[in-house]
């Protein structure tokens, strides 16, 4: 991981009193950072995924999984060859094997050696998609670059609930997917004299919040599809923390084979948040 210094003065958050303040900060920041590319570059994490291979009623065999896929009404099936097999929630499975009907953002890994073989289900679409542990974006990653932290991007927001959750429908990474998500609100914040808001999604945590989001950074130094904040539950009043130094890619920026969600298009920001995770080397590279 790089941490790269901005000379940029948003003004956008609370400042620090002292030196101390900004270290303990730093500090936080960095093990918070050093949690998330631990999980991107997990074994099987998004980094071993070798393929993005999209099923259909007409079997296919693929290079990096066993078996033979196929989907239908009846939901996702393979068919193992001879010598081949998966174990699936603990059990070994040979032959033919039925997952059955997915739901939309679900799936099972099934594991296959040193490898998990992910099949899910995205944009309506079934999917199979191999983790290989030996991937060689996984053994050549070397960190994500990001700004420099500071207390400055850590803004007090509003957050306010809508009446019942409004479908919003979002693009993909992939292009003609659509993604559909339930929004239970909106955040509200002022920055650099802006009054500006973000809609939120549901987190994975009981009462988080998750906002996808561009900037006027996004394709120059910040990966130009989406970044995404997770939001700690708000407070009785509403109050919570948009800590953009904690702003993430997602998978797609550093590789082809994610479904990503891009944001709405209310959550292209018109100012440059010179804060969070930079574009990947990978992305660069490529």
């Amino acid at each position: 991981m790089t941490v790269q210094h901005s000379s940029s003065d948003a003004g956008t958050g609370a400042g620090t009193d002292s030196g101390a303040d900004l270290d303990a900060f730093t500090h936080a920041w960095e093990e918070w950072h050093r949690g998330q590319e631990a999980r991107l570059a997990a074994p099987h994490g998004f980094l071993a995924i070798t393929g993005l291979h999209w099923l259909a009623e007409e079997p296919q065999r693929f290079p990096d999984a066993p078996g033979t896929w196929a989907t239908g009404s009846d939901g996702v099936t393979v068919v193992l060859g001879g010598g081949e097999e998966l174990l699936v929630d603990g059990v070994v499975v040979r032959g033919e094997h039925r997952f059955g009907v997915l739901p939309e953002r679900g799936g099972v890994d099934a594991v296959w050696g040193d490898a998990v073989i992910e099949v899910a289900k995205r944009g309506g679409h079934d999917i199979v998609r191999p983790r290989h542990p030996r991937a060689p974006l996984r053994t050549a990653f070397t960190g994500t670059p990001a700004y420099a932290p500071h207390p400055r991007w850590a803004v007090t927001a509003r957050y306010t609930p809508f009446d019942v959750p409004r479908p919003t429908t979002v693009g993909a990474a992939v292009e003609g997917l659509e993604h559909v998500y339930d929004a239970p609100g909106r955040v509200e914040f002022v920055m650099d004299g802006r009054a500006l808001a973000l809609t939120a999604f549901s987190g994975h945590a009981p009462g988080s919040l998750l906002v996808l989001f561009t900037d006027a950074t996004s394709g120059t130094t910040t990966y130009a599809a989406n970044r995404a904040l997770t939001l700690d539950p708000p407070s009785a009043d509403g109050t919570v923390i948009l800590d953009f130094n904690r702003a993430t890619n997602l998978p797609c920026a550093y590789t082809d084979l994610a479904t990503c969600p891009l944001p709405p298009a209310e959550n292209r920001l018109p100012v440059a948040i010179e804060a969070g995770e930079k574009i990947p080397y990978e992305r660069d590279a490529a």
